[in-house]
């Protein structure tokens, strides 16, 4: 059994259904879940890609083996003057 307040919000609804152009197109309540799912996608990825970038380690190994600060740069030689 249906309770005024829905019945009136369903007269709303159709009245306001009625007030569409029939030749527009819009894109309704699939367009929005479709949409929203590609957010919902791409939040999803990003928070993967976030976590995995939280693993990387970008220090590079020195000469000598062990990992740390990165290694002095060689002097660079001299230009000859003739």
């Amino acid at each position: 059994m249906m309770s005024a307040t829905s019945t009136l919000a369903l007269t709303h609804f159709v009245t306001l259904a009625d007030s569409f152009d029939k030749d527009k197109v819009t894109p309704g309540v699939l367009g929005f879940i479709v949409f929203a799912v590609i957010g919902g996608a791409v939040w999803l990825l990003m928070k993967s890609m976030n976590k995995h970038m939280r693993k990387v380690d970008f220090e590079e190994p020195t000469e000598d083996g062990r990992a740390g600060t990165t290694a002095p740069a060689a002097a660079a030689p001299e230009p000859k003057t003739s």
